[in-house]
């Protein structure tokens, strides 16, 4: 255990040390982070590149008075351990333990609740001015990755900093920037020289005598291109300045006692100020060092080997995407696709091996991806565009006014479709049925199985206007043997049949629904089975005959009932004048925790169980009615 981590408390308790333990302490939550971490699974590189800016932060502002805001969280692990949830921390991202993220209800010191990225400089600029506003005296800090950087929330907030000029400290934490020895020490040197009071009172001095002299004004002119032009040339972050920054940097992320150094003066200051940190991911970790990305996002994993504690599936349903993509690209020259920086997780990256000029990732900028993907079809190209339901969110306006409205064909890809479980509410992807189905001209679809996808995928590709279809997270059923044809579009499939209720189910759900109906069907309750495969268009024929054949619909959904496949369901049998027991399962009107997928889905009602209590609740009720 840790000899000064064991004394932490709280951040007051870092206050109270001297600077020459921090980096003891740094290193002591690092060994924590990792042991923990282990068996909880995690984002383990990010945060363990972060670990002494959470120190100094905590040395030297005084939360929870001082706001410290984390742009998506994925780096604060270090931040929940120095401020009072140590002896929670092997709870981290388990059924009612710790959240993976920040979160406002879990600690005093969770300055705003983040899971998405580029929100952290907008929300923190926003309790700067609240402060003002109310006329108090704290310092607001946002920690901000350098991949948040370049979402355009993040250039926004940046924008409107520079202009009302209200102090906050925005430190950029770039762990992907290579700069040269000689250069950063240059920058570092210069950092310093600006900062020094003696420096500003007499560059102050300087500009008010200049002022008073014949031809003062143009002395100052001259002076301060002089000055503008030694800065661009020599310093990196010009542009925040120009921004209305004061920029500080580059400086060593892993050097706490520069990092102490050089936030007292930023706080100080009074002003709009970014300080550039560099920063390794996965640092003191050496497996996490050779493979970052790897280590983004991990389950547990043995510390001294480094491999995973359980082996991962083959067949996944980003994988299988991503073959089918790539057998499909192999045929058609028109297909690209385009990632908002998660090529490999979603599936892209054999693409991109096979054609690296096919293949264009934008950024944390989902907005961007899908813009930029309505550019390439309407020059005739077919791009596939496959982001975290999540994020997909993130470019709603995009997918109206950019893709639907002028029909263009861009293929939406939403991985981790549907609860995901650790992540929590931020991540689970529960509402792209619900926020894409009214899309005018847009075809949506979810597959049951693996082959399924691959079918779906080659079908959206064959649309004359937008497609999207959705897909849940890990391991699938049936995969491919060879690429699958193409289905008719808007027709679904009847599993099983039934007389007594009509089971409509939509991707994921397909099986459970099954599974049900096997367990009904002991019961004496014959229930039919549909793969509706399709929320737009629906298959109305179909499901009109088995409203009237059965009497009674239950659909199921792993997504938000509120404007999801059961409204689309219910909103088409009242439009063709079809009046029978109706019941719509899915998420309900709250967000969902974090813990696993299978113990979620049971709390709202989508198991097995759940399901076949919904059927024998609407029979049992229309029998009682007729009797």
């Amino acid at each position: 255990m840790g000899e000064l981590l064991d004394k932490i408390s709280g951040p007051a308790d870092v206050r109270a040390l001297a600077r020459d333990q921090l980096k003891q302490l740094a290193e002591e939550v690092r060994s924590e982070m990792i042991r923990i971490v282990s068996n909880t699974g995690g984002h383990l590189a990010a945060s363990l590149g972060a670990v002494e800016l959470a120190v100094a932060i905590h040395y030297v502002f005084e939360s929870p008075r001082d706001k410290v805001v984390w742009d998506v969280g994925h780096q604060a692990y270090a931040h929940k351990l120095l401020t009072g949830r140590r002896d929670r921390f092997h709870t981290l991202r388990q059924p009612g333990g710790l959240s993976g993220f920040p979160r406002r209800a879990e600690s005093e010191h969770d300055a705003f609740d983040t899971g998405h990225g580029s929100t952290a400089i907008a929300a923190g600029l926003g309790m700067a001015k609240a402060r003002d506003l109310a006329g108090e005296d704290y310092s607001v800090v946002a920690v901000v990755g350098d991949a948040a950087m370049s979402g355009g929330l993040s250039f926004e907030a940046v924008n409107y900093a520079g202009h009302l000029k209200t102090p906050l400290i925005v430190i950029l934490n770039d762990n992907q920037m290579s700069i040269s020895r000689n250069v950063g020490a240059l920058s570092a040197y210069l950092s310093r020289v600006r900062l020094d009071p003696h420096y500003r009172k007499a560059k102050s001095d300087f500009e008010s005598l200049a002022a008073r002299l014949p031809m003062g004004e143009g002395l100052l002119e001259v002076v301060e291109r002089f000055k503008h032009g030694v800065k661009h040339l020599f310093l990196p972050g010009m542009w925040f300045e120009e921004l209305g920054f004061t920029y500080l940097g580059p400086i060593d992320g892993h050097d706490v006692e520069a990092l102490v150094t050089t936030l007292a003066q930023a706080r100080d200051l009074k002003e709009p100020v970014l300080i550039h940190a560099l920063t390794q991911k996965g640092h003191g970790y050496t497996h996490a060092e050779n493979d970052a990305t790897k280590w983004h996002r991990t389950g547990a994993f043995d510390i001294d080997t480094g491999e995973p504690a359980a082996e991962a599936p083959e067949a996944t349903y980003s994988r299988t995407f991503g073959k089918a993509l790539l057998q499909l690209a192999e045929l058609d020259p028109r297909i690209v696709g385009v990632s908002a920086a998660m090529p490999k997780d979603t599936g892209l990256g054999m693409f991109a091996e096979r054609f690296p000029e096919r293949v264009f990732d934008v950024g944390m900028a989902e907005q961007m991806a899908v813009t930029f993907s309505a550019g390439l079809a309407a020059q005739g190209l077919r791009p596939v565009v496959p982001i975290y339901s999540t994020f997909m969110q993130r470019a709603y306006d995009q997918i109206v006014h950019d893709v639907a409205l002028p029909r263009l064909p861009v293929v939406l890809a939403l991985d981790r479709a549907g609860i995901v479980g650790a992540d929590g509410p931020t991540h689970h992807g529960v509402f792209d049925i619900s926020y894409l189905r009214h899309v005018p001209g847009l075809t949506l679809m979810a597959p049951k199985d693996l082959t399924e996808l691959a079918a779906m995928l080659r079908t959206a590709l064959n649309c004359d206007g937008p497609a999207a279809l959705r897909y849940p997270r890990g391991e699938g059923q049936n995969p491919p043997s060879a690429l699958p044809e193409p289905l008719p579009v808007g027709r679904a499939e009847l599993l099983r049949p039934g007389d007594d209720a009509a089971l409509v189910a939509i991707g994921s759900m397909v099986g459970p629904a099954l599974q049900a109906a096997e367990a009904l069907a002991e019961q004496g309750i014959e229930a039919a089975v549909v793969n509706a495969r399709f929320v737009k268009p629906l298959d109305e024929d179909l499901l009109c005959e088995l409203a009237g054949a059965c009497g009674r619909m239950v659909t199921v959904e792993e997504n938000a009932v509120a404007g999801g496949f059961g409204s689309a369901v219910a909103e088409m049998l009242n439009r063709r004048g079809l009046r029978v027991p109706f019941t719509a399962l899915g998420i309900p009107d709250q967000f969902i925790s974090h813990g696993p997928p299978e113990m979620l889905l049971q709390q709202v009602g989508l198991d097995v169980p759940s399901i076949c209590q919904a059927v024998s609740r609407l029979v049992g009720a229309e029998a009682s009615a007729s009797a």
